[in-house]
C-alpha cells in the first residue's frame, strides 16, 4: 500500500500544522469526535447533524485514549476541553492551531488536473472554501490535510481478486444452508491498524488505474519487491494472464475511511478480477508485502469485518456472480 506523497511544496505548506487541528462546533453540532494521528479515534457524547449523503462513519468511532502531536504526546482528556467558542484547542497546542497553507510555489488548482496531480474528484466539483477544498461528503470533526498525502481528493485503486472455493477434486463448493457457491478472495491484514482489507493504495501522479491495480496487488499480496528478477518476470507473466481478461469495476467514488478529513479525503476505484477456472493464481505463491502483514484467500460472506467500508465492495462482487453472502435460504427471509 504505497503512500500518497506530496509534492515539496505542499509538504512543506503543511510541515507545521499537518499533524492536527480540532474543530468543535457546538452551535453546529452537538456530538463531535476528537481522532488522533494514527487513525484511532475518541467519541465523545451527544447527536451530530450533518447534512451529508454519506455518513462518515469510520471518523465518527472510538478506540483511543493518547493523541500524538509532532514529537508531544498528551492525553485525550487533557485536550479535549470544551470551550464555549470552537477552534479553541489546549495551549499546549495553540502553535498548532492554524495549518500553515501558504508557501512558495504552492499553488494547487483544485478541481481540475494539476499538472500530473489528479484533483477532480469522481463525485464531480467539489467547493473550496478560503483556498481550502471542502469535503462533498460533509464534516468529519478533523480539518486540514491530516494523515493524506494531499489537499483534496486522494485517489486510490482497490484490486479485488476472486476465485471460487473448491474441494480437493476442483468442484466447487457450496454453502449447506443457502445452497450458493462460495467465493474467496485475496484479503491482507493491514500493518498500519491490524485490520483485515483488499489489497490496494494511491495512485501516483501520472499513473493510470490499471498500472495501480496491478502494482498493489504484487506488492501487497505477492511480496513483488523482494523477489529476484526471475522471478518478477514469471510473476509478471501470470499476473498478465489475469488483469488483462475482462473485469468488473465494483465501485468508484468517496470513500468512508477514518483518514478523512474536512478538507482531504480518499475516492477509490474498486475492480473486480475473477480467476473463474482458478488456474491463474494456482502459479502464483500469496507472500505479504509492503504494508501487509498478511495475505491469505477469505470466504465471502456478510460475517466479514473488513477495513473501512470494504465489506461494502465485497458483497457486490457476490451478488455479482451470485454467491453465497448470508444464511437466509430465501432472499428477504428473516426470522
Amino acid at each position: 500500500m504505497r503512500a500518497q506523497h506530496p509534492t515539496d511544496a505542499e509538504s512543506a505548506a503543511n510541515r507545521k500544522g499537518r499533524s492536527l487541528l480540532w474543530r468543535w462546533d457546538w452551535e453546529e453540532s452537538k456530538r463531535r469526535q476528537v481522532r488522533s494521528l494514527h487513525g484511532c479515534w475518541a467519541l465523545c457524547s451527544g447527536e451530530t447533524k450533518f447534512p451529508v449523503s454519506i455518513l462518515h462513519v469510520m471518523a465518527r468511532w472510538c478506540l483511543a485514549r493518547t493523541v500524538t502531536v509532532v514529537s508531544l504526546t498528551v492525553t485525550l482528556s487533557a485536550v479535549a476541553v470544551r470551550y464555549p467558542s470552537c477552534r479553541l484547542l489546549h495551549p499546549l497546542l495553540h502553535p498548532f492551531r492554524e495549518l500553515a497553507y501558504s508557501a512558495k510555489n504552492f499553488s494547487p488548482r483544485f478541481n481540475e488536473k494539476d499538472g500530473q496531480v489528479e484533483r477532480r474528484s469522481l463525485s464531480g466539483l467539489y467547493e473550496v472554501e478560503n483556498g481550502r477544498p471542502r469535503n462533498p461528503s460533509g464534516r468529519t470533526g478533523l480539518v486540514g490535510r491530516g494523515l493524506l498525502g494531499r489537499w483534496g481528493p486522494n485517489h486510490a485503486a482497490d484490486p479485488i481478486i476472486t476465485r471460487w472455493k473448491r474441494d480437493s477434486s476442483g468442484n466447487k463448493i457450496t454453502h449447506p444452508i443457502s445452497g450458493k457457491n462460495i467465493l474467496q478472495f485475496v484479503a491482507i491484514k493491514r500493518k498500519d491498524c491490524g485490520e483485515w482489507a483488499i489489497p490496494g493504495g494511491m495512485v501516483d501522479p501520472g499513473e493510470k488505474i490499471s498500472a495501480t491495480l496491478k502494482r498493489e496487488f504484487s506488492e501487497e499480496a505477492l511480496n513483488s519487491l523482494q523477489k529476484s528478477r526471475a522471478e518478477k518476470e514469471e510473476m509478471e507473466k501470470q499476473m498478465n494472464r489475469l488483469f488483462n481478461q475482462e473485469h468488473f469495476v465494483v465501485y468508484k467514488g468517496y470513500v468512508d475511511d477514518p483518514r478523512n478529513t474536512d478538507n482531504a479525503w480518499i475516492e477509490t476505484e474498486a475492480v473486480n478480477y475473477h480467476d473463474e477456472p482458478g488456474e491463474t493464481m494456482d502459479n502464483l505463491l500469496l507472500e505479504a508485502g509492503d504494508d501487509a502483514g498478511k495475505v491469505k484467500w477469505v470466504d465471502i460472506s456478510e460475517k466479514l469485518k473488513l477495513y473501512a467500508n470494504h465489506g461494502n465492495f465485497i458483497k457486490l462482487v457476490a451478488e455479482k456472480w451470485g454467491a453465497h453472502w448470508n444464511e437466509d435460504p430465501v432472499p428477504g427471509c428473516h426470522k
